[in-house]
């Protein structure tokens, strides 16, 4: 009777497995030889991993993903020098990593010839490599943990009392949720010579809200790094990261910045709430002629709409408020930023990147060859730039973008200064928004303020020069009815007078004359200004005092921001 479960013979199958084995060995060494041969005719160095220790913490600079997808490994790293093993040395992709890693890690990049064999041998190493499972946002504070903070804040003084008897990880989560109860767009940590000063840019003023012990500031520092993915050794070279908080309602993106100072270094978070990108164009503050101009400047299909005003005006909130009017199904937007502030649904982001050469002359070339209807540029800095962004505006699209001038008027000069050509700068350019910035007054302490005579005249003289075709300008009753307000300073907003802030504005379109004197070459900022005065437009100065009157801001603001 014939027996269905014999083994075959103990002896047989050793001879086998061992046969198996040479000629699986002779494979790889002719493998080897092969590729060697390879290697000389690319005049390339050649590297046999077989019995190569290759170190984890090497092989772990690439993804998995990325090094099957490549074909390329890194095999050796001491901090200095890195060594790569591709069987595509030549594949452009190869080459941008090689310079990513190298600029990345401050290290020499050598790339060798392998073999397919030392390719996947090397690729099965990726599972000895500990999986760490990260944290959304790379920061392990929840919404619970702001309000438990949040509920024993009252005031600046209480934010230095209760630091105090804080752990590390919970003072970081406590200045946070002071931040953000404070509405703070910024949070400063400077190291002095004996302690750590804690500010908050509230309404777009420093406030120093805290101290603590100098013995402090290792652990606090090493905290902040950690959560916010930055390298902890690195202390003598800037660096970026950033970190996520998600709320009930809202997601708050926390930028993180290091440079090194005398003392340590000076950490600086900025705080972007998903929520401010959400403001519409109506709640700009822009009212009567100027905000009927603009509206129908931005509904044109093509030109060139241009804020101006130095750092921290509000010049992206602007084209971000203009461009969720224009985001609708039927047209394509892309913008090109430096960085990306805020995620807009709907939007086409795309951030540049100068270690890529990607820069906003080469990246406006790319996008327009994606068919945009209208394109936002974060900056226009240069002749490059704004020469692509004017043919582009008088091609069909509608351009946004800011520059750096004092006034709406002063734009105008500053692009001929760049060398842009007159013929062209005329047609394209449908408005320039002048802007700045001021705090609104806190309606709960806000109370009637006297005027000194001095500046009561300034005021009325300014209020009287509103041109009437401004449909702006006050009556003789308003004019001699008039009441300015302050703030006393209460809990509600931390006894600072102010809570908010709100644009004021000028906003000027483009006119027969002002073409004419452009193409005249003599296009002075102050003759400018003159014409688009005549033709109604109210200055920033003229809009400040207006709200003034309203309530919602002071005259000490306006002077101290617009003049």
């Amino acid at each position: 009777m014939p027996v269905t479960d014999a083994k075959p013979h103990p002896t047989i199958t050793k001879a086998s497995q061992d046969l198996h084995a040479r000629l699986a060995e002779l494979d790889i060494k002719n493998l080897e030889r092969e590729t060697e041969a390879k290697a000389k005719t690319l005049d390339l160095p050649y590297f046999n991993l077989s019995d190569f220790p290759v170190s984890l913490e090497a092989l772990g600079l690439i993804e998995e993903e990325q090094a099957a997808a490549f074909g390329t490994i890194c095999f050796f790293y001491d901090g200095k020098n890195i060594k790569l093993g591709s069987i595509n040395p030549n594949n452009p992709q190869v080459s941008k990593l090689i310079t990513e890693l190298g600029n990345e890690h401050h290290a020499k990049v050598e790339i060798l010839f392998i073999s397919s064999y030392s390719l996947q041998k090397a690729l099965s190493l990726y599972e000895k490599i500990p999986k760490i499972k990260k944290e959304i946002g790379g920061v392990a504070i929840t919404s619970e943990d702001i309000k438990r903070f949040q509920g024993s804040l009252a005031s600046f003084e209480d934010l230095q009392k209760n630091l105090t008897a804080l752990s590390v990880t919970e003072k970081i989560n406590f200045i946070l949720a002071s931040a953000i109860q404070t509405e703070s767009s910024d949070i400063h940590i400077e190291a002095e010579s004996d302690s750590v000063k804690i500010r908050f840019r509230i309404d777009g003023i420093l406030h120093t809200v805290a101290a603590l012990p100098f013995a402090d500031w290792p652990k606090l520092i090493s905290r902040i790094k950690l959560i916010s993915g930055l390298k902890i050794n690195i202390v003598h070279q800037p660096q970026d990261g950033r970190f996520t908080i998600f709320l009930d309602n809202n997601s708050i993106d926390i930028r993180v910045s290091t440079i090194p100072t005398f003392f340590g270094e000076s950490i600086v978070m900025r705080l972007l709430m998903s929520s401010k990108a959400g403001l519409s164009f109506d709640q700009l503050g822009i009212r009567g002629k100027s905000f009927v101009d603009l509206k129908h400047e931005i509904e044109r299909p093509n030109g060139m709409i241009i804020t101006t005003g130095p750092t921290g005006s509000g010049k992206t909130t602007t084209l971000y408020a203009i461009l969720n009017k224009l985001n609708t199904s039927d047209t394509k937007i892309i913008t090109l930023e430096d960085p990306i502030e805020y995620k807009l649904t709907g939007i086409n982001q795309s951030q540049i990147d100068h270690g890529k050469d990607y820069t906003f002359a080469n990246g406006l070339r790319s996008i327009l060859r994606q068919d945009p209807d209208v394109v936002m540029v974060g900056e226009i800095r240069d002749l490059e730039t704004a020469e692509t962004s004017i043919n582009a505006a008088l091609t069909g699209h509608l351009v946004l973008s800011t520059i750096h001038t004092n006034s709406a008027a002063g734009a105008i000069p500053r692009f001929l200064a760049m060398g842009v050509k007159p013929f062209l700068l005329g047609p394209a350019l449908n408005a320039v928004i002048g802007q700045r910035l001021v705090r609104k007054l806190c309606p709960k302490c806000k109370v009637e303020d006297k005027i000194d005579n001095d500046t009561l005249t300034k005021i009325l003289n300014l209020l009287n020069t509103i041109p009437v075709k401004s449909a702006a300008r006050l009556t003789e009753e308003e004019t001699a009815n008039l009441k300015f307000y302050k703030s006393t300073g209460c809990p509600d907003c931390h006894s600072l007078g102010y809570k908010g802030r709100i644009g004021i504005y000028e906003i000027m379109t483009m006119t027969k004359e002002i073409e004419q004197l452009i193409l005249s070459e003599k296009a002075s900022e102050y003759t400018i200004q003159d014409i688009a005065v005549t033709n109604g437009m109210v200055t920033m100065v003229q809009d400040g005092l207006l709200k003034a009157k309203d309530g919602i801001t002071s005259i000490e603001e306006i002077f101290n921001v617009a003049e």
